[in-house]
Parts: structure tokens; sequence; C-alpha cells
């Protein structure tokens, strides 16, 4: 049977040999069978969780102008501020202002491969307008990092593997990303859909979509529902803010690295009912290596007889997933080559500044694709984005 709610799990059970087993069942059976749950005494300190909250409030209280300072466009690396309404996801726009930040990396060499670009230096709010802001989010991104390899090791165990089978995929240096994200409340975004109901829908916080990489991790830093992950009989499960946890999303990259076994869960983000002021969210999002092949680990027998089972008795109702995965094997040579042309597809703005022949590339790809959809044909279509192997882009 398909969830119809999400599992809570408490993260000190694992510390506890006594209890570590009990946790890994639950583990295993949320990995397999819902691809999000929440944990629950993290160890992250509670002041920390509050600054955090604190100062994401702060950030978008700044004026726009001084927001749009460390505006995304500004680098090819993704990270930055993102203004409302700037990015895509399912062919749709997200009605969320949001600030990409990552794990501190210098600038790539000019040999670097085109994907190290999204390796690069953070752009940082001006201390004199947030003076703790930068020191509370690398405070948090290095907790965040540390619970996140710990995390995976136990997933690796739930599945019966060594606690390090996943470690030869991260780098020494390894970047993991995290978000600072608003969504305006639909009174907010002039959400007035007109009688014949051609007004425009800005009801889609965050479109339906899977997490890339390994997992991830939200922090929810207001009261507000929104968030929603899919089961596999379509129906959109809400996972509200439940105090003291963190909910944990697999992500494409994981499911691709265990054959499928973990696999990534869609989910979405409502924008917040009218007058309820504004939702706010923290996601960290772990990394791996962009140099990593396509490889898999040996995941054991029995863990994949048990997920077999488990996908047998419940064939998802509509008989396909509607999200495309990012990490499809023999289209790319390398992790990153498929993250980095899923950003360029998410942020156009980008794309168009530092990337325009990947971007003119998607664009008639899925040109092609309306066509083929339009003339009712079920033929695929073989067209790839411009190769990412070349030079460094030329806009430095």
């Amino acid at each position: 049977m398909s969830f119809s709610t999400i599992p809570i799990l408490d993260l000190s059970l694992a510390r506890n040999p006594d209890t570590k087993s009990e946790f890994l069942e639950s583990l295993r059976t949320a990995l397999l069978e819902v691809g999000f749950l929440y944990i629950r005494n993290t160890g992250i300190d509670d002041a920390l969780i509050q600054n955090v909250i604190a100062q994401a409030k702060a950030f978008f209280d700044l004026p726009e102008a001084q927001k749009l300072e460390i505006q995304m466009k500004n680098v090819p690396s993704f990270l930055g501020f993102n203004k409302l309404g700037n990015e895509i996801t399912r062919f749709r726009t997200d009605w969320r202002e949001q600030l990409d930040l990552s794990t501190p990396h210098p600038l790539p060499s000019a040999s670097a491969p085109l994907y190290h670009n999204l390796l690069s230096p953070n752009q940082w709010p001006d201390s004199t307008y947030l003076p703790s802001f930068r020191a509370v989010y690398e405070s948090y991104i290095q907790q965040m990092s540390t619970l996140s390899r710990t995390f995976t090791s136990l997933i690796a165990e739930a599945l019966h593997l060594s606690p390090t089978a996943f470690d030869r995929f991260f780098d020494p240096d390894q970047q993991h990303k995290l978000k600072i994200v608003k969504y305006p409340d639909i009174t907010d975004l002039g959400l007035l859909s007109a009688p014949n109901g051609t007004g425009t829908d800005r009801s889609q916080g965050v479109g339906p979509h899977k997490d890339s990489m390994l997992t991830s991790y939200l922090l929810q830093a207001t009261h507000h529902r929104g968030l929603q992950a899919q089961n596999l009989v379509g129906q959109w499960i809400d996972c509200p803010p439940l105090p003291g946890t963190l909910v944990v999303a697999i992500g494409q990259g994981l499911e691709a690295l265990t054959r499928g076994v973990c696999a990534s869960t869609t989910h979405r983000v409502l924008s917040p009912g009218p007058g309820l002021g504004p939702r706010i969210s923290v996601p960290f999002f772990q990394g791996v290596s962009y140099d990593a092949t396509f490889e898999s680990v040996d995941v054991p027998e029995e863990i994949l007889e048990m997920s077999k089972r488990f996908k047998d008795a419940n064939a998802r109702v509509d008989g396909e997933d509607k999200v495309e995965f990012t990490f499809e094997k023999g289209k790319w040579g390398h992790l990153g080559e498929a993250t980095l042309v899923n950003r360029i597809r998410s942020h156009p703005d980008v794309g168009e500044r530092w990337y325009p022949e990947i971007l003119r590339g998607l664009r008639e790809e899925q040109q092609k694709r309306n066509e083929v959809v339009a003339a009712g044909d079920d033929g695929q279509i073989q067209n790839t984005p411009a190769s990412l192997n070349g030079m460094p882009i030329q806009a430095h």
C-alpha cells in the first residue's frame, strides 16, 4: 500500500547500540516505501536553528536593491539571490524568492571542466546590513554537512552495506548547497483569478519535482503548511511543520547509486493562503562529487528483492513518473554535467548570460518535444544539449 503519512524517525535511537537495529529497520522501510521522512533529535544546536531562522527573516526584510547586489546571474555558479518569479519548475514559474549558498570553494581553474563553475565562492549579503548573517550560515552549513554524512552512513547500514559504502562518491572538500526561501502568500502575489479562469495561477510555490544529489534536509522555519509529497496513487500527502524536526527527501543521485532501491519522491510547495503571511524554509542539499560517473553500489540481493516486492505490489496508478530523471545513465559522462544542465533549465536568466549555447540547445529540444506531442507521435527526441566538455565559458 502506498504511504498516506510521512514517517518520523528519532536519530537518538541510532546513537544507542540497544536501539540502533530498530532505527535501521524503520529507516529501511522509509527508504524503500516512502522516500520522504522527518528526523528529530538531530544533534543540531537549537540556538543555532533559531539564529538561522532569524537571519533568514532579516535577509528577506532587506530592500530589494540590497538583495539584488548579490543576484544569481552575476556569476556562473548559480549561487546568489534569485528574485520572485525567476525560477521555473515543470515549465511553470515558481513564486518564491531565494538565496543559494554552498560550502566555500575557490574559483575553478581555466582548464577545469565547465561544470566546475558550480564550485565557486558564495555571494554574501553586505555585512553592513546583516553583520551576523555569514557566521550563522557558515556554522549551520558545517553542522549540516556533518549530519548529512552521518545520515548517509546510516542509510548504507539500513541497506546492509558498509557504513562507508558511499564515501567514494564524495570529494575531500565536498560541496553541499543550501537555500533560504521565501514563499509570499497569494494575497501578496495578487492571486485573483478571473471569473472565466484566465487569471494567472500563482499558487505554485515550487512545482512538482525531485531533489537531485543524495539527500536533502528541510528546516520549515515558519508555521505554514504547503509542503506535500506525492504517493504512488497520485495523492498529495501533507508534510506540516513539526517542531524540532527536519524533513529528509531522498535525491535522484541516491536513487541512481542504489539502482532504484532508494527511490526519490516527487514533492511540491503550495503558496500560503490569503492573509497567512510568507512561508520561509531553509533546505540543505547534500552534494556528491561532480566528477563522479554513473556507477552504483553493490546493493545486496535481499535488499533488491525487498524493493522489487514492494514495487510489484505498488505500481504507480498512472504507469509512469512524470518528473524527469536528472541522472539518466548514458546521456552524461559525469554527474556534474547533468547537474549543470538541470540548473540552466531552472534558471534561464543565468543560462542566457553565461551558458547561451546550452540554453539554446535545451529550448530547441523542448520545442521538438512539443511538436511531437502536438502531432500525437510517440517518437523519442534524441537531441541533446551542447557538449559540456569543451573549454570554459567565454563570458568570464
